[in-house]
C-alpha cells in the first residue's frame, strides 16, 4: 500500500513538474506584457508586475497593424482547415476501408512527406504558385497550408474511421443506402469528435505558422499575424520587449479559446483514433 501511495505520489510530482516546465514560458510572457519600461530593464526581475500597465498594449496596435495581421492569419487558418477536413475525409474514408496495396502506398507516401523540412520544398511550392498567379496572395497561402496539413488530417482521419464498426455501414448497405449517402449519414456523424480534432490541428498550424507566409506574402497589408510580431525586433536584433510581448500574448489567445471551448470533443476524438479496427 505504502509502495502504491509512493509510485503515484511521484508520478502526480512528476506530472506537475512537466505542467510548470510547459507552463513557465505562457506565464512569463503574460508578466512581460504588463511590466513598463523601468520592470523590464530592471536588473531583479519580478513574477508579478509591481505597477501593472496596460501600455505595452497600446504600443504594440498603434506601432503595428495587428488587427488587419489577425484578420489574414484568421481568413488563411479557418480556409485551411476547412478545405484540409473537407478533402481528407473521404480520402481517409477510402484509405481505411479499401485496404488494397494503392491504399497502403498511400498511407506510406503520407508519412513520408512529413519528413521533407520546409527548406526543400518551399521553391517548388514558390514556383507552383508563381505559374498559378498565386504569388502574394491569402488564397496562394491556404492553398499551402491543406497541401502541408492533409498528410497529417489523413494519418488521423484513417485512425478514427477505422474506429468505427463497419458492421454499422453494411447495416445500411442493406437499407439501400450507398457509398455516398453512407459516409455522411452514418459515418460522418460518428467521426464529429475526430473531425473537429483534425481541423483544431490544421487550424493552430496554420494560424502559428510563420516560414511560408514570410517567404510568399510580400506586401505589408497581406502579411500574417507571425510575421508582424517580427516588426517588433529592430533591425539591429533588439526587440520591443514589451510591446512584443503584449502582441505575443493577443495572438496565442485565439488557439487558447478554442481549445478551451472544444477541449472535450478533442478528447474524445484522441481517444477515438487510437482504437484501431
Amino acid at each position: 500500500m505504502r509502495t502504491s501511495t509512493a509510485g503515484r505520489t511521484g508520478q502526480y510530482a512528476a506530472l506537475l513538474a512537466y505542467l510548470v516546465f510547459l507552463a513557465f514560458p505562457f506565464l512569463w510572457l503574460i508578466s512581460t506584457a504588463f511590466k513598463p519600461p523601468r520592470e523590464l530593464g530592471s536588473l531583479h526581475p519580478t513574477w508579478i508586475p509591481e505597477d501593472p500597465t496596460l501600455a505595452n498594449f497600446r504600443q504594440a496596435f498603434d506601432e503595428q497593424p495587428l488587427l488587419r495581421a489577425a484578420s489574414n492569419s484568421l481568413i488563411a487558418a479557418l480556409g485551411a482547415a476547412l478545405i484540409a477536413v473537407l478533402v481528407a475525409t473521404p480520402m481517409a474514408y477510402v484509405m481505411a476501408r479499401h485496404r488494397s496495396r494503392l491504399a497502403k502506398g498511400a498511407t506510406g507516401w503520407v508519412v513520408v512527406s512529413q519528413a521533407f523540412p520546409l527548406v526543400l520544398v518551399i521553391i517548388p511550392l514558390f514556383l507552383v504558385l508563381k505559374n498559378l498567379r498565386l504569388i502574394n496572395s491569402v488564397p496562394g497561402l491556404v492553398m499551402v497550408y491543406v497541401v502541408w496539413a492533409l498528410p497529417f488530417a489523413l494519418w488521423m482521419l484513417v485512425g478514427y474511421v477505422r474506429a468505427v464498426p463497419a458492421e454499422l455501414e453494411e447495416a445500411a448497405a442493406v437499407d439501400g443506402a450507398g457509398k455516398g449517402r453512407t459516409l455522411v449519414s452514418v459515418t460522418a456523424p460518428l467521426l464529429a469528435p475526430g473531425i473537429v480534432a483534425t481541423g483544431l490541428f490544421a487550424f493552430v498550424t496554420a494560424w502559428n505558422e510563420f516560414f511560408f507566409a514570410l517567404v510568399l506574402l510580400k506586401t505589408p497589408e497581406k502579411q500574417t499575424l507571425p510575421v508582424v510580431l517580427t516588426h517588433f525586433i529592430g533591425a539591429e536584433g533588439v526587440a520591443d520587449l514589451g510591446p512584443l510581448a503584449a502582441a505575443a500574448f493577443l495572438a496565442t489567445l485565439p488557439s487558447l479559446v478554442v481549445f478551451a471551448v472544444i477541449q472535450r470533443r478533442i478528447t474524445g476524438g484522441m481517444l477515438a483514433g487510437a482504437v484501431k479496427s
